[in-house]
């Protein structure tokens, strides 16, 4: 089947396009492996218009719940590859071969992680990017926390619903966060410590996490006992699969668009927080806006070509 567009990526970026090219009456394909991206991990969500507060995951349902109403046909498969054929393009998931008049990349960012020796052989044995989904595994026990932005902070407030006692380590000399969410996480009083100018050096640990080394002492001590490490550092963009299409990225390594989500590439369009807009504020309300353009530069690429 040729489809109008083909949407990799299922996150709020996606889902915004595919609710706008839906209404414009275009043959759609969502593909994607992670339902709702990073905001469905997010929590509470408390910034976005029209709900005073709402978990990320509701409203990432809420958007597939209106996509499905306008025919919009979702795909929970990883794109293993994509390349250009004449005036289309052919996404294959698992040997299986899609057609599309046009694309859009939407794949959002991953995880930024330490780089420490034993992270990838302790995450998920008390290693994890997400308080969200692995917040509850500690109830009752000790977490630590990396990270000095609002990541981090609402972090530190989710994670105190289950630990014990909450550490968040910040590299920096100040917090960058939202005054609101400093609020909350002030609110905490004894149960929170924050240790600043303070980088986890190694991590220790041979089935499971044991202790954090700092580089600074803590009381007395430069090895911190933790149950949980919770990494909150940021994230780098998703663009292998654009670039090996040959999508031109930027000297940050995000997919260069212009105003209205056009990449280099014509026909291919790009939105969300793995394009160069909006610096490094990325949110849940900037990639749904920019999934909506990146759906109409598609519904009008179309329109004005021979493909339509």
């Amino acid at each position: 089947m040729l489809y109008d567009v083909i949407i990799i990526g299922a996150g709020a970026a996606g889902l915004s396009a595919a609710i706008y090219a839906g209404r414009y009456r275009m043959k759609i394909l969502v593909l994607g492996k992670d339902f709702g991206g990073a905001a469905a991990t997010a929590g509470k969500i408390e910034n976005y218009p029209g709900f005073s507060s709402i978990d990320g995951y509701e409203l990432m349902n809420l958007m597939k719940k209106q996509t499905e109403e306008l025919g919009v046909e979702f795909l929970d498969q990883e794109v293993n590859r994509i390349k250009q054929q004449n005036q289309s393009f052919e996404v294959s998931v698992n040997e299986i071969k899609y057609q599309a008049k046009t694309i859009i990349f939407a794949l959002g960012t991953e995880r930024r992680r330490l780089g420490l020796l034993n992270e990838k052989e302790l995450t998920g044995r008390g290693v994890h990017y997400c308080i969200t989904c692995d917040g509850p595994v500690y109830t009752g026990k000790t977490i630590a926390i990396v990270g000095g932005g609002d990541a981090s902070v609402k972090g530190v407030v989710l994670a105190a619903e289950y630990g014990k006692k909450i550490f968040l380590i910040v590299r920096d000399k100040e917090i960058m966060a939202e005054p609101i969410n400093l609020e909350q996480m002030q609110k905490l009083g004894d149960k929170v410590e924050v240790l600043l100018e303070t980088e986890v050096k190694e991590i220790i640990g041979k089935d499971k996490l044991e202790k954090a080394i700092l580089s600074k002492e803590y009381n007395g001590s430069k090895e911190l006992i933790i149950d949980g490490l919770f990494i909150e550092i940021g994230a780098l963009p998703n663009v292998e699969l654009a670039k090996s299409l040959g999508v031109e990225l930027d000297e940050r390594g995000y997919i260069k668009v212009d105003n209205m989500m056009k990449t280099n590439i014509s026909g291919v369009f790009a939105a969300g927080d793995t394009v160069n807009h909006f610096g490094r504020f990325k949110q849940i309300i900037t990639a749904a806006a920019l999934g909506s353009v990146a759906a109409t530069s598609a519904y009008e690429y179309l329109k004005q070509s021979s493909l339509k």
